[in-house]
Protein backbone atom coordinates (compact mmCIF):
# COMPACT_ATOMS: atom_id res chain seq x y z
CA UNK A 1 0.00 0.00 0.00
CA UNK A 2 2.70 2.22 0.95
CA UNK A 3 4.18 2.31 -2.92
CA UNK A 4 0.94 2.67 -4.20
CA UNK A 5 0.07 5.81 -1.93
CA UNK A 6 4.11 7.15 -3.26
CA UNK A 7 3.41 6.33 -7.08
CA UNK A 8 -0.20 8.16 -6.62
CA UNK A 9 1.31 11.32 -4.79
CA UNK A 10 3.67 11.55 -7.93
CA UNK A 11 0.38 11.64 -9.76
CA UNK A 12 -1.39 14.79 -8.31
CA UNK A 13 0.00 17.35 -9.91
CA UNK A 14 -1.01 19.86 -12.15
CA UNK A 15 -1.52 18.87 -16.02
CA UNK A 16 0.31 22.15 -17.01
CA UNK A 17 3.60 19.91 -15.37
CA UNK A 18 2.99 17.98 -18.69
CA UNK A 19 2.21 20.99 -21.20
CA UNK A 20 -1.58 19.94 -21.24
CA UNK A 21 -2.95 23.26 -20.74
CA UNK A 22 -6.29 23.63 -22.53
CA UNK A 23 -7.94 26.79 -20.06
CA UNK A 24 -11.08 25.36 -21.34
CA UNK A 25 -10.66 21.99 -19.81
CA UNK A 26 -13.16 21.63 -16.68
CA UNK A 27 -11.94 20.59 -13.52
CA UNK A 28 -14.21 19.23 -10.53
CA UNK A 29 -11.69 19.04 -7.98
CA UNK A 30 -8.49 19.73 -6.65
CA UNK A 31 -6.61 16.69 -8.77
CA UNK A 32 -6.18 18.37 -11.85
CA UNK A 33 -6.58 16.25 -14.96
CA UNK A 34 -4.67 16.79 -18.54
CA UNK A 35 -6.87 18.87 -21.41
CA UNK A 36 -5.86 19.15 -24.94
CA UNK A 37 -3.70 19.12 -26.71
CA UNK A 38 -2.75 15.62 -25.62
CA UNK A 39 0.36 13.86 -27.42
CA UNK A 40 -0.37 13.25 -31.32
CA UNK A 41 1.07 9.25 -30.75
CA UNK A 42 -0.65 6.61 -32.96
CA UNK A 43 -0.38 3.03 -31.02
CA UNK A 44 -0.33 -0.32 -32.97
CA UNK A 45 -3.77 -2.45 -32.04
CA UNK A 46 -4.77 -3.67 -29.81
CA UNK A 47 -2.79 -0.87 -27.90
CA UNK A 48 -0.20 -1.32 -25.13
CA UNK A 49 -0.28 1.11 -22.22
CA UNK A 50 3.08 1.34 -21.16
CA UNK A 51 4.00 2.78 -24.81
CA UNK A 52 1.98 5.64 -24.45
CA UNK A 53 3.78 9.02 -23.77
CA UNK A 54 1.03 10.54 -21.47
CA UNK A 55 0.13 7.49 -19.43
CA UNK A 56 -3.73 7.24 -18.52
CA UNK A 57 -4.33 7.84 -14.80
CA UNK A 58 -5.74 4.86 -12.64
CA UNK A 59 -4.78 5.43 -9.52
CA UNK A 60 -7.35 7.66 -7.80
CA UNK A 61 -5.09 8.44 -5.22
CA UNK A 62 -7.64 10.60 -3.44
CA UNK A 63 -10.14 7.61 -3.33
CA UNK A 64 -10.15 5.97 -0.04
CA UNK A 65 -11.18 2.01 0.43
CA UNK A 66 -13.82 1.33 3.08
CA UNK A 67 -14.39 -2.49 2.74
CA UNK A 68 -16.74 -2.03 0.57
CA UNK A 69 -16.28 -5.14 -1.75
CA UNK A 70 -14.48 -7.33 1.36
CA UNK A 71 -13.69 -11.18 0.61
CA UNK A 72 -15.19 -10.66 -3.00
CA UNK A 73 -13.72 -12.01 -5.93
CA UNK A 74 -14.17 -9.81 -9.13
CA UNK A 75 -13.19 -10.79 -12.97
CA UNK A 76 -12.41 -7.81 -14.95
CA UNK A 77 -12.38 -8.36 -18.44
CA UNK A 78 -9.69 -5.92 -20.93
CA UNK A 79 -8.34 -5.53 -17.61
CA UNK A 80 -4.75 -4.79 -18.30
CA UNK A 81 -5.19 -1.42 -19.16
CA UNK A 82 -7.49 1.38 -19.85
CA UNK A 83 -10.77 1.45 -17.78
CA UNK A 84 -10.57 -2.34 -16.90
CA UNK A 85 -7.27 -1.43 -15.03
CA UNK A 86 -8.31 1.52 -13.37
CA UNK A 87 -11.41 -0.74 -12.27
CA UNK A 88 -8.87 -3.59 -10.78
CA UNK A 89 -7.12 -1.24 -8.60
CA UNK A 90 -9.96 0.26 -6.83
CA UNK A 91 -11.85 -3.16 -6.46
CA UNK A 92 -8.37 -4.27 -4.64
CA UNK A 93 -8.63 -1.15 -2.49
CA UNK A 94 -12.00 -2.20 -1.58
CA UNK A 95 -11.37 -5.27 -0.38
CA UNK A 96 -11.74 -7.65 -3.55
CA UNK A 97 -9.12 -10.50 -5.32
CA UNK A 98 -9.50 -9.74 -8.97
CA UNK A 99 -8.68 -12.07 -12.06
CA UNK A 100 -7.68 -10.44 -15.19
CA UNK A 101 -8.95 -11.05 -17.93
CA UNK A 102 -6.52 -10.46 -21.42
CA UNK A 103 -5.89 -10.56 -25.06
CA UNK A 104 -2.60 -11.02 -25.28
CA UNK A 105 -0.77 -7.85 -23.83
CA UNK A 106 1.25 -9.21 -21.04
CA UNK A 107 3.24 -6.00 -19.85
CA UNK A 108 0.04 -4.15 -19.27
CA UNK A 109 -1.56 -7.00 -17.67
CA UNK A 110 1.76 -7.68 -15.59
CA UNK A 111 1.53 -4.12 -14.17
CA UNK A 112 -1.66 -4.21 -13.34
CA UNK A 113 -1.02 -6.86 -10.93
CA UNK A 114 1.61 -5.29 -9.29
CA UNK A 115 -0.71 -2.58 -8.58
CA UNK A 116 -3.25 -4.74 -7.43
CA UNK A 117 -0.90 -6.51 -4.94
CA UNK A 118 -0.06 -3.23 -3.63
CA UNK A 119 -3.20 -2.66 -2.86
CA UNK A 120 -2.71 -6.35 -0.54
CA UNK A 121 -5.63 -8.45 -3.10
CA UNK A 122 -4.23 -11.47 -5.23
CA UNK A 123 -4.41 -11.10 -8.56
CA UNK A 124 -4.54 -14.13 -11.67
CA UNK A 125 -3.48 -13.74 -14.88
CA UNK A 126 -5.83 -15.16 -18.05
CA UNK A 127 -4.87 -14.24 -21.20
CA UNK A 128 -6.73 -15.40 -23.69
CA UNK A 129 -9.75 -14.24 -26.49
CA UNK A 130 -13.05 -13.57 -25.60
CA UNK A 131 -14.60 -14.41 -28.08
CA UNK A 132 -14.28 -17.72 -27.85
CA UNK A 133 -17.06 -19.78 -25.64
CA UNK A 134 -14.21 -22.25 -24.37
CA UNK A 135 -11.71 -19.74 -23.49
CA UNK A 136 -14.30 -17.96 -21.43
CA UNK A 137 -15.54 -21.50 -20.13
CA UNK A 138 -11.66 -21.90 -19.40
CA UNK A 139 -11.17 -18.44 -17.44
CA UNK A 140 -13.94 -19.02 -15.15
CA UNK A 141 -13.06 -22.44 -13.96
CA UNK A 142 -9.32 -20.75 -13.75
CA UNK A 143 -10.96 -18.75 -11.59
CA UNK A 144 -13.03 -20.45 -9.18
CA UNK A 145 -10.35 -22.96 -8.94
CA UNK A 146 -8.09 -20.24 -7.44
CA UNK A 147 -10.38 -18.77 -5.39
CA UNK A 148 -13.73 -21.07 -4.75
CA UNK A 149 -16.28 -18.19 -5.73
CA UNK A 150 -17.23 -15.34 -8.10
CA UNK A 151 -18.83 -12.01 -6.68
CA UNK A 152 -18.85 -9.78 -9.82
CA UNK A 153 -18.25 -10.05 -13.41
CA UNK A 154 -17.08 -6.87 -15.68
CA UNK A 155 -17.18 -7.26 -19.11
CA UNK A 156 -15.25 -4.43 -20.68
CA UNK A 157 -13.11 -5.76 -23.20
CA UNK A 158 -13.95 -4.30 -26.68
CA UNK A 159 -12.76 -3.71 -29.98
CA UNK A 160 -13.07 -0.43 -31.56
CA UNK A 161 -11.54 0.90 -35.03
CA UNK A 162 -12.78 4.15 -37.01
CA UNK A 163 -14.87 3.41 -40.55
CA UNK A 164 -15.69 7.14 -42.39
CA UNK A 165 -18.58 5.07 -44.74
CA UNK A 166 -20.66 2.10 -44.49
CA UNK A 167 -19.01 1.14 -47.74
CA UNK A 168 -15.51 0.54 -45.88
CA UNK A 169 -17.19 -1.43 -43.23
CA UNK A 170 -16.15 -5.04 -44.20
CA UNK A 171 -17.97 -7.86 -42.92
CA UNK A 172 -15.19 -9.65 -41.19
CA UNK A 173 -14.40 -6.34 -39.71
CA UNK A 174 -18.58 -6.07 -38.51
CA UNK A 175 -17.84 -9.55 -37.33
CA UNK A 176 -15.04 -9.29 -35.50
CA UNK A 177 -16.61 -6.03 -33.52
CA UNK A 178 -19.44 -7.71 -32.74
CA UNK A 179 -17.85 -10.94 -31.96
CA UNK A 180 -15.31 -9.26 -29.43
CA UNK A 181 -17.96 -6.67 -27.93
CA UNK A 182 -21.22 -8.64 -28.08
CA UNK A 183 -20.40 -12.05 -27.80
CA UNK A 184 -16.99 -11.74 -25.46
CA UNK A 185 -19.88 -10.52 -23.03
CA UNK A 186 -22.72 -12.81 -23.57
CA UNK A 187 -19.74 -16.29 -23.37
CA UNK A 188 -18.50 -14.56 -19.76
CA UNK A 189 -21.95 -13.93 -18.68
CA UNK A 190 -23.19 -17.46 -19.25
CA UNK A 191 -19.66 -19.33 -17.90
CA UNK A 192 -19.82 -17.60 -14.89
CA UNK A 193 -23.98 -17.24 -14.50
CA UNK A 194 -23.71 -20.93 -12.54
CA UNK A 195 -21.52 -20.33 -10.22
CA UNK A 196 -22.94 -16.43 -8.90
CA UNK A 197 -24.76 -16.41 -5.30
CA UNK A 198 -27.63 -13.79 -4.26
CA UNK A 199 -25.84 -10.61 -3.75
CA UNK A 200 -23.48 -11.21 -7.39
CA UNK A 201 -23.31 -8.63 -9.89
CA UNK A 202 -22.56 -8.18 -13.78
CA UNK A 203 -21.57 -5.00 -14.59
CA UNK A 204 -21.20 -4.32 -18.39
CA UNK A 205 -19.06 -1.40 -19.97
CA UNK A 206 -21.25 -0.52 -22.58
CA UNK A 207 -20.78 3.53 -24.20
CA UNK A 208 -22.03 7.20 -25.01
CA UNK A 209 -22.39 5.38 -28.53
CA UNK A 210 -24.48 3.22 -27.92
CA UNK A 211 -26.99 6.39 -26.53
CA UNK A 212 -26.37 8.72 -29.38
CA UNK A 213 -24.53 6.92 -32.01
CA UNK A 214 -21.08 7.61 -33.72
CA UNK A 215 -20.99 8.03 -37.46
CA UNK A 216 -17.56 7.47 -37.84
CA UNK A 217 -17.88 3.98 -35.18
CA UNK A 218 -20.90 2.41 -37.08
CA UNK A 219 -19.88 -1.43 -35.77
CA UNK A 220 -19.19 0.28 -32.50
CA UNK A 221 -21.41 1.72 -31.78
CA UNK A 222 -24.49 -0.85 -32.89
CA UNK A 223 -22.42 -3.39 -30.15
CA UNK A 224 -22.80 -0.54 -27.57
CA UNK A 225 -26.65 -0.50 -28.28
CA UNK A 226 -26.58 -4.27 -28.23
CA UNK A 227 -25.14 -4.61 -24.77
CA UNK A 228 -27.28 -1.69 -23.32
CA UNK A 229 -30.20 -3.55 -24.34
CA UNK A 230 -28.58 -6.77 -22.82
CA UNK A 231 -27.83 -5.10 -19.78
CA UNK A 232 -31.50 -4.54 -19.20
CA UNK A 233 -32.55 -8.10 -20.74
CA UNK A 234 -30.49 -9.54 -18.43
CA UNK A 235 -31.34 -8.04 -15.50
CA UNK A 236 -35.13 -9.13 -15.66
CA UNK A 237 -33.72 -12.29 -16.37
CA UNK A 238 -31.99 -12.66 -12.90
CA UNK A 239 -33.81 -10.32 -10.92
CA UNK A 240 -35.34 -13.28 -8.86
CA UNK A 241 -31.95 -14.63 -8.17
CA UNK A 242 -30.98 -11.89 -6.40
CA UNK A 243 -28.43 -11.21 -9.10
CA UNK A 244 -28.06 -7.42 -10.30
CA UNK A 245 -26.70 -6.02 -13.93
CA UNK A 246 -25.73 -2.55 -14.90
CA UNK A 247 -23.59 -1.14 -17.57
CA UNK A 248 -21.97 2.51 -17.27
CA UNK A 249 -21.65 4.21 -20.87
CA UNK A 250 -18.54 6.49 -20.71
CA UNK A 251 -17.74 9.03 -23.18
CA UNK A 252 -14.28 9.89 -23.84
CA UNK A 253 -11.51 8.10 -21.82
CA UNK A 254 -8.02 8.25 -22.40
CA UNK A 255 -7.00 4.58 -22.93
CA UNK A 256 -5.21 2.84 -25.41
CA UNK A 257 -7.66 2.04 -27.43
CA UNK A 258 -8.09 5.67 -28.59
CA UNK A 259 -4.33 6.61 -29.86
CA UNK A 260 -4.27 2.79 -31.45
CA UNK A 261 -7.40 3.58 -33.50
CA UNK A 262 -7.55 7.11 -34.51
CA UNK A 263 -4.79 9.17 -36.43
CA UNK A 264 -2.71 11.25 -34.40
CA UNK A 265 -3.56 14.44 -35.71
CA UNK A 266 -7.31 13.64 -34.43
CA UNK A 267 -5.85 12.88 -30.98
CA UNK A 268 -4.66 16.00 -30.13
CA UNK A 269 -8.25 17.13 -29.60
CA UNK A 270 -9.93 13.88 -28.54
CA UNK A 271 -12.45 14.79 -26.05
CA UNK A 272 -12.35 18.41 -26.46
CA UNK A 273 -15.78 18.35 -28.05
CA UNK A 274 -17.64 17.08 -24.54
CA UNK A 275 -18.81 20.10 -22.23
CA UNK A 276 -16.04 19.07 -20.28
CA UNK A 277 -13.78 20.07 -22.76
CA UNK A 278 -11.27 16.99 -22.34
CA UNK A 279 -11.75 13.06 -22.14
CA UNK A 280 -12.26 11.73 -18.93
CA UNK A 281 -9.56 9.21 -17.10
CA UNK A 282 -9.86 5.99 -16.17
CA UNK A 283 -9.84 6.54 -12.35
CA UNK A 284 -12.62 9.19 -13.33
CA UNK A 285 -14.42 5.68 -14.14
CA UNK A 286 -13.70 3.71 -11.85
CA UNK A 287 -15.92 4.43 -8.75
CA UNK A 288 -19.05 4.02 -10.58
CA UNK A 289 -17.83 0.72 -11.26
CA UNK A 290 -17.47 -0.01 -7.14
CA UNK A 291 -21.06 1.68 -6.93
CA UNK A 292 -22.71 -0.54 -8.70
CA UNK A 293 -20.76 -3.64 -7.54
CA UNK A 294 -21.26 -3.07 -4.40
CA UNK A 295 -24.54 -4.40 -2.40
CA UNK A 296 -24.12 -1.95 0.14
CA UNK A 297 -24.07 1.37 -2.63
CA UNK A 298 -26.57 0.00 -5.23
CA UNK A 299 -28.56 -3.19 -3.62
CA UNK A 300 -31.74 -1.36 -5.05
CA UNK A 301 -29.86 -0.66 -8.25
CA UNK A 302 -30.39 -3.18 -11.42
CA UNK A 303 -30.92 -2.37 -15.14
CA UNK A 304 -29.43 0.79 -15.92
CA UNK A 305 -27.04 2.66 -18.07
CA UNK A 306 -25.19 4.74 -16.54
CA UNK A 307 -23.76 7.47 -18.54
CA UNK A 308 -20.23 8.99 -17.26
CA UNK A 309 -19.95 11.25 -20.42
CA UNK A 310 -18.57 14.64 -19.16
CA UNK A 311 -21.46 16.44 -21.17
CA UNK A 312 -24.41 17.64 -19.38
CA UNK A 313 -27.83 15.62 -19.73
CA UNK A 314 -26.07 12.42 -21.34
Amino acid sequence: MSENKSIGNLQRGNPQEDGHTDKRAVQTNARRQPGTPLPAQQLDKPGIEAQMSLKPRFLAPDYSGSGKLAGMVAIVTGGDSGIGRAVAVLYAREGADVAIVYLNEHEDANETKRYVEAEGQSCLLIPGDVREQRFCEEAVSQVMSQFNHIDVLVNNAAFQEHATSLLDLSEERFDLTMKTNVYGYFHMAKAVLPHLQRGASIINTGSVTGLKGSKNLLDYSTTKGAIHAFTMALSANLLEKGIRVNAIAPGPVWTPLNPADKPPEEIRTFGQDTNMHRPAQPEELSPAYVFLASPACSSYITGIVLPVTGSVGE
